[in-house]
């Protein structure tokens, strides 16, 4: 199974509305796509959507490296030494981690596909054979924002995400009309995307203590471990969990986040960790400390999405509502059947790799650019 060629494509796809966060607005999903082909012509698919705000470095930045410089260096090792394959990569650039995760997502596809199992297998088996999903609100004045809620639970969903980190008044109606619109069981969660300071944080988390929050996410920077701490306290008294997001990359960050006691959980992404086997390690150092896990990014694309989904079905200590809700933001996707999240819920998908492949026909709709290295 020797890597005999990589295909590397930047797409575009257009959301179905633009969507605001503390970090920015968009309204085009701009995503890095690998197909990695063995010497049999057998092959494996991988997606990453980096976005502004969430990922170091920009799409452009990922697509120039995998095509100038992480493909050519890996035609001929073997696709099966998952390792080796990372190893080769982290010594060509130690940085850009999401477009490392899209070649090993391609790698472990190729080996699930020509084994014939699922990609769980690989990671040690499935331990739920379906997976909820938590549903995404952006920064919306709070009538719309009820409305939107409404209708999510209204559709299957039990949770969903809240944007804040914006003017605090505003913030607290939005999750307050939110908690009103659903009722006490749907849950919430409120995330700040570094977006306030210290004295804000706290006062968002206190004039909310009323609406029953799930989890209070990274609402100040991210490298500012002993805001984080404090924040945390004063959201704890208040009865709600702080989540660390933006703060956590690597597992040197993880560890730092729990001597610093800065968070109650922690939020995984497989393109922010390097790979579906650097989430897993970190999901377990997290379990091992007692801090639950949030899984998944909001803009993915159906490869991602589904390799989201396929880590969190083999993790107990990922929570409900994983995060990984891209194709219910997109018009479009780039596979043959964008996968199914209108209610909430996805079972497992049959047969093997990820349970997805690329439509050829979506892949040259939304295609920016494209190389074939061999």
């Amino acid at each position: 199974m020797r890597i005999e060629s990589i295909e590397v494509s930047r797409v575009g796809v257009p959301l179905v509305a633009p969507f605001q966060t503390a970090h920015s607005t968009k309204d085009v999903q701009r995503s890095l796509v690998v197909v990695v082909r063995d010497r049999d012509g057998a092959h494996g698919i991988g997606n990453v959507d980096p976005s502004p705000g969430y990922s170091r470095e920009s799409v452009d930045a990922h697509y120039a490296l995998a095509r100038d410089r992480f493909a050519p260096a890996l035609i001929g090792l073997p696709a099966t030494n998952v390792h080796r394959v990372l190893a080769t990569l982290a010594a060509i650039d130690d940085h850009h981690l999401d477009a490392r995760a899209a070649i090993e997502m391609a790698c472990m596809d190729l080996v699930a596909r020509r084994a014939g199992i699922p990609v769980t297998t690989l990671l040690g088996g499935a331990v739920r054979d379906e997976v909820r999903f938590n549903a995404w609100i952006g920064m919306l004045p709070p009538a719309a924002a009820a409305a939107e809620a409404l209708r999510w639970r209204d559709a299957g969903f039990r949770s969903c995400k809240v944007k804040v980190g914006g003017e605090v008044a505003i913030d607290i109606a939005r999750v307050r009309a939110v908690r009103e619109a659903t009722g006490a069981d749907f849950a919430i969660r409120a995330d700040g995307n570094e977006g306030y300071s210290e004295a804000d944080a706290i006062a968002f988390v206190e004039g909310a203590r009323d609406v029953g929050l799930q989890l209070y996410e990274q609402p100040v920077p991210g490298e500012d471990l002993a805001a984080m701490a404090r924040v945390r306290a004063r959201a704890n008294a208040a009865g709600v969990p702080l989540m660390a997001d933006e703060a956590l990359l690597d597992h040197a960050s993880l560890i730092a986040i729990i001597r610093a006691n800065a968070a109650d959980s922690v939020k995984v992404k497989v393109m922010k960790q390097g790979g579906m086997l650097a989430t897993r390690r970190m999901i377990a150092t997290a379990a091992a400390a007692g801090l639950p896990c949030v899984l998944g990014h909001g803009f993915g694309l159906g490869v991602c999405t589904m390799a989201e989904v396929l880590v969190a079905a083999t993790a107990a200590n990922v929570i409900d509502g994983v995060e990984c809700v891209g194709p219910l933001k997109t018009r479009d996707d780039i596979v043959m059947h964008k996968p199914d999240l209108s209610r909430g819920v996805l079972a497992l998908p049959p047969g093997s790799g990820l349970g997805v492949d690329l439509d050829p026909a979506r892949m040259a709709r939304w295609r920016e650019d494209s190389v074939l290295i061999r």
